[in-house]
């Protein structure tokens, strides 16, 4: 009995290899306790803020009236229906309103009751207020809540860098493997091309560009887009030129088998084991990339929640530290998890480590 086993077997333990594998990652991942917590600490927090309505808002979650349901977070109603005197929509801090629906039925009201561009009108004192029981964390020089606006603007701080770490790798990705598979002239004029790409001032024309359109999310997202693709596509372009050379490669290729196969289904997934290391401290620069913007000016609309712009206000009001303090806390902390998630899942793909 031959003790060679069949092409089908062979084929039927392939799937059932890189399960393994990818199980044994998982493991050597949480063996890392530091690096387990942050991405369990980040989670949450990314999580919460992804429900930033139902935390800081200056609307009630829910209202019941008179015996129907009301649902203001999702639509706008006329404070006729609340025993108001105006066809207006209905403004539920005022206390006259309060006072018509406590009266006949009751409203779930979010932890913090102001949104991020709701200002407080009674405030203690002027603006900057420093913190108090109404603004946890005070409020900015526009009488705005600092800890909605801190919600809020963690949450497009992590949004964007995680649509720019998406955008930027599969530019990256696709390009590094097209540069090393091909090679030759191709992978030359290319590599001289991303040379004089990458010795532009970056930050200097994302300000340009920025300033010659009006700057939202979108923008942002593509003028960053064109200079941050080129993190991933020297270390996928090294494996390519490592691998296409290799035995079975070169097998597939006498046997017919289309170029785009080749490297999406049999090279890519060898290359991807170094270019997901990269992925979580991708992540940081590009927040770290839309607070600087922010900070400068150049980032997103006036009035958006914005960790570079609190940042900034906390650099023009030096006589109230709590609007400094509280944005350098969660940017501080928010990069930090994302460096130990890193070094958690580099060690996780590192193949000197024995399993």
């Amino acid at each position: 009995m031959s003790l060679v086993p069949s092409a089908g077997a062979a084929n039927k333990q392939v799937p059932g290899a890189r399960v393994a594998r990818h199980l044994n990652r998982w493991e050597r991942f949480k063996k890392n306790k530091r690096a387990l917590v942050c991405l369990w600490l980040f989670g949450i927090l990314f999580g919460l803020s992804l429900f930033a309505e139902c935390i800081a808002h200056d609307k009630p979650i829910v209202v019941r009236y008179a015996g129907k349901w009301y649902v203001p977070l999702f639509h706008d109603y006329s404070e006729l229906i609340f025993g108001g005197e105006f066809d207006i929509h209905t403004d539920y801090r005022d206390p006259y309103i309060r006072e018509r629906i406590e009266a006949k039925g009751w409203m779930l009201k979010p932890p913090i009751g102001f949104s991020y561009d709701t200002i407080n009108y009674n405030l203690p004192s002027p603006a900057p207020s420093p913190p108090t029981r109404e603004n946890l964390l005070g409020t900015d020089d526009r009488g705005r809540d600092v800890a909605a606006r801190l919600i809020y603007g963690f949450r497009i701080s992590v949004l964007f860098g995680l649509s720019l770490t998406l955008f930027s790798s599969i530019m990256g990705i696709g390009l590094g493997a097209l540069q090393g598979y091909y090679g030759g002239r191709f992978d030359l004029i290319f590599q001289r091309f991303m040379e004089v790409w990458s010795g532009m001032p970056t930050l200097f024309m994302l300000i340009i560009l920025s300033s010659v359109v009006e700057p939202n999310f979108w923008w942002l997202l593509g003028i960053t887009l064109l200079f941050s693709w080129m993190s991933l596509v020297g270390v996928v372009r090294a494996e390519f030129l490592r691998a296409r050379n290799f035995e079975y490669v070169l097998a597939a290729r006498a046997m017919g088998m289309k170029h785009s196969r080749i490297m999406f289904v049999h090279i890519l997934p060898n290359a991807m084991t170094s270019a997901l290391s990269y992925l979580p401290f991708i992540l940081g620069g590009s927040i770290t990339t839309l607070t600087s913007l922010d900070f400068l000016g150049f980032g997103m609309p006036v009035g958006s929640p914005s960790l570079g712009e609190l940042l900034a206000q906390g650099k023009a009001n030096l006589h109230a530290p709590w609007l400094g303090i509280a944005a350098f806390v969660i940017l501080g902390l928010t990069l930090s998890l994302l460096v130990f998630i890193g070094e958690g899942v580099r060690d996780a793909f590192d193949p000197r480590r024995k399993p």
